[in-house]
């Protein structure tokens, strides 16, 4: 990789979970940060979670602090507060940790031109969680936009689980130019051991929890370090959590995590399992990709993994480390499940990974993209539409459907044309195209994503402190008194 950098070139590297892959991503950065100090913005690291981002920012300070570098280095996602993102508008850090729908807001701010144009690289972290699908086209996207304004920006991408390489290399490529990304594969690691639960008493032949083995997956926990049992869904996560507390009877630290907790919550976790103060964690996708706690020895996955490749990542955080093979156990929610789980363990052995799909870019996620540059400054319809097409996702965009796209922007499409307030881009008389009014900004800004999620209320104590979220279907089925369990408590709804 450090190679690959200093002949500034594109990269993909695949390599095994805990072979170092961040870090030697990083390596190049590094190295020319130490050599041509500067006070800029040299490198842009996105993750697909905010969790991995802090993770990232974590592991990173170490060896700069141990180097007596001065290189700084900071997280920008949902979570960070606003006085910090305006400020690294103006003095960004050397190095920027975000997310994708992070960085698309970075780019609708006028200024986005001078912090980015001095930029060196873009590294993209577990490429595979987001390149194929909405998210994907929205960085593919973005990094079309950041080309455009720094030409000399070197791309690099990381994977440990990539069945389709040359489909990778040609996503993450100016153009779709397979032949300028150099392909950097890793050393294979130790081979995973898995095992499926078998229960003490029978399977159940419906459900999806595997809420049934508790008490054996408590065992398992008492029997290792530090274990992290997976859930697929938050709800479940919950449920998991006070199955596990009603027969921890030696009170071990056992904590829970997942999206709908408050950042302080999250935080509060993420520090404790760094520092090695809990035994286990009861976690969603939201730990699943790239996060590093060494002292993890074990993995539980509750109920059928639905693929290889998530199960890889998610047994991967187990004995984070090359030359130790991960230990993991499977808990299948049913006897279905039990097959299906059986599945996935041979897909695993076999070296199989789940298919990558890539496919045409959304056009949702075009009229996002096309409206946020209209917020950074007035574009010309030709030349966006070539910046677009640098986009894989959007390299056959006809231009017919690209000025469909912006009429809709402009005028709300035939539906809606009537009604002034989506009437959001002016035509001017030159073909510039504009924002027609200030307030769409904002509101795009407040509202743009790719991530849909439900309508959601916050969940606070009696004084006012915020303990998360959670959507609005649910807290409409609740009455005065009822009560749930939710961040590992059991709350009861006083108004």
């Amino acid at each position: 990789m450090l190679a690959e950098g200093r002949a500034g070139h594109h990269a993909l590297l695949v390599a095994a979970t805990g072979a170092g892959k961040t870090l030697a991503g990083f390596l190049p950065t590094l190295a020319e940060l130490i050599e041509a100090p500067t006070n800029g913005l040299h490198t842009l690291y996105v993750s697909p979670l905010k969790a991995l981002a802090v993770d990232v920012q974590r592991n990173l300070l170490t060896p700069i602090d141990e180097m007596g570098v001065d290189i700084r280095v900071e997280t920008r996602t949902g979570d960070t507060p606003s006085d910090r993102k305006a400020r690294q508008r103006i003095k960004p850090p050397q190095i920027l940790l975000t997310t994708p729908e992070s960085l698309s807001l970075l780019l609708s701010y006028p200024d986005s031109i001078t912090m980015f144009e001095n930029l060196r690289t873009i590294v993209v972290d577990e490429v595979h969680a987001f390149a194929t699908g909405k998210r994907g086209d929205l960085l593919s996207l973005c990094m079309a936009r950041l080309q455009k304004i720094s030409p000399g920006m070197r791309r690099v991408a990381l994977s440990a689980t990539v069945a389709d390489a040359d489909g990778y290399r040609a996503w993450l490529a100016p153009d779709g130019d397979i032949d300028q990304v150099a392909m950097v594969r890793g050393e294979a690691g130790a081979d995973p051991n898995i095992a499926i639960l078998l229960p003490e008493g029978r399977v159940p032949w419906s459900g999806h929890s595997g809420r049934y083995a508790a008490a054996q997956v408590m065992a398992e926990i008492e029997a290792h370090e530090t274990s992290i049992v997976f859930c697929n869904t938050r709800s479940l996560a919950e449920l998991i959590f006070q199955d596990l507390w009603k027969v921890n009877s030696g009170n071990l630290p056992i904590g829970v995590h997942h999206g709908s907790l408050a950042k302080e919550a999250r935080r509060k976790v993420e520090n404790a399992m760094a520092e090695g103060k809990l035994r286990a964690l009861v976690a969603t996708s939201s730990l699943d990709l790239g996060v590093d706690w060494g002292n993890v020895d074990c993995v539980i996955q509750m109920g059928a993994p639905k693929g290889s490749s998530r199960l890889l990542q998610r047994i991967g955080r187990a004995n984070h480390r090359l030359d130790e093979s991960s230990q993991a156990i499977v808990v299948p929610g049913n006897r279905f499940e039990y097959l299906e789980a059986r599945a996935a363990l041979d897909a695993v052995e076999a070296g199989e990974l789940d298919a990558d799909i890539f496919r045409v870019g959304a056009l949702d996620v075009l009229a996002q993209h096309v409206m946020a540059c209209a917020c950074a400054a007035p574009f010309h319809e030709a030349a966006l539409l070539d910046e677009i097409r640098s986009a894989l996702p959007y390299s056959a965009l006809p231009t017919e459907t690209f000025e469909r796209v912006l009429h809709f922007i402009s005028d709300g499409g035939y539906s809606l044309k009537a009604y002034d307030r989506f009437k959001r881009l002016t035509k001017d008389a030159d073909g510039t195209w504009r924002v027609s009014h200030p307030k769409f900004i904002g509101q795009h800004r407040l509202n743009a994503g790719i991530i849909v999620e439900a309508t959601m209320l916050n969940v606070r104590f009696g004084n006012g402190r915020v303990l998360g979220r959670v959507e609005e279907a649910f807290a409409a089925q609740l009455s005065h008194g009822d009560t749930f369990f939710f961040a590992g408590l059991s709350l009861e709804v006083m108004k």
